[in-house]
């Protein structure tokens, strides 16, 4: 690495993180390892993670969660040797409220040409990045070459792209919850714990979540996603949650029968009234909510 090239990565991740995007440095395509002190998350976590906890390591461990804006911190002394090793920049895309679909081949950007919106597109050495305003839950091979790195991920900063930045569709969310059908009915389990309030939208009027497309479509899809989980009850109760509330959480769509039925869901795999409630609770303060 030439002190040119480290120059001009520094100065550009500088520029993005004075534009509101969190950055961090890159080497072979991924961001530095943890140090000894956050290795396997002995120190508790980025306050941003999904488990916040004490970390106070002033290294970038810990990938999409150590990206920042903070200037102090990106030319530190700590940061200074990966960034000298660095080959690349690194953003954290949920950090500034955006989606980017990262499609691997020709076929994935065929299908984004099909059914998506026209966005701001940047190239990339196998394929495209679409992005698009608003933030999401992340997942990879939501389809075949298809990635969504939005919230808790990161990507890799390849230039500005051209065209214009569209809203986040709904497409894309669906896609998290792909293959969900309409799920038979569930009887009612009584909750116990109320879920934490859901906030309703400052600009009142009729939302387009509310018409069955959405929301309707949106919860039985959730329902299904919980009742057909086969592992990971704990996990997929939260992401699924997540997905909901990062959908319809600002809206004031939702209403105590939404929020009893996906509890009741979650129960009926085992979960209990109190982990349903925490699992809400973490996905709202994840959220912002």
């Amino acid at each position: 690495m030439t002190h040119d090239r480290t120059t001009a990565l520094l100065s550009a991740a500088l520029n993005l993180a004075q534009h509101g995007v969190p950055v961090l440095p890159l080497r072979a395509k991924r961001p530095p390892a943890n140090c000894r002190s956050c290795r396997d998350m002995v120190c508790g976590g980025r306050p941003n993670m999904l488990r916040p906890g004490p970390c106070g390591c002033p290294l970038p461990c810990h990938a999409w969660a150590a990206a920042t804006t903070d200037t102090r911190v990106l030319t530190s002394a700590q940061w200074a040797a990966d960034w000298r090793h660095a080959d690349g920049i690194a953003y954290h895309p949920g950090g500034t409220e955006l989606t980017v679909v990262d499609l691997d081949n020709p076929t994935a950007v065929a299908w984004a040409r099909r059914e998506l919106p026209a966005t701001r597109i940047v190239s990339t050495t196998r394929g495209e990045h679409w992005i698009y305003q608003g933030a999401m839950r992340s997942a990879n091979a939501v389809r075949a070459g298809v990635d969504i790195k939005s919230t808790m991920a990161y990507a890799r900063w390849l230039g500005p792209g051209t065209g214009t930045m569209t809203a986040l569709p709904d497409t894309l969310r669906a896609l998290v919850l792909k293959d969900a059908t309409v799920p038979s009915k569930v009887e009612p389990v009584s909750i116990g714990v109320r879920p934490v309030p859901v906030p309703t939208s400052a600009g009142g009027g009729e939302c387009r979540h509310r018409t069955p497309t959405y929301l309707t479509r949106g919860i039985a899809m959730a329902e299904q996603c919980i009742t057909e989980a086969q592992s990971a009850i704990h996990a997929t109760v939260y992401r699924t949650f997540l997905a909901v509330l990062s959908t319809h959480g600002r809206c004031g769509c939702l209403t105590e029968a939404h929020i009893d039925r996906l509890f009741a869901a979650a129960q009926t795999k085992g979960e209990s009234p109190r982990h349903c409630s925490d699992a809400w609770a973490n996905a709202q303060t994840a959220l912002g909510l």
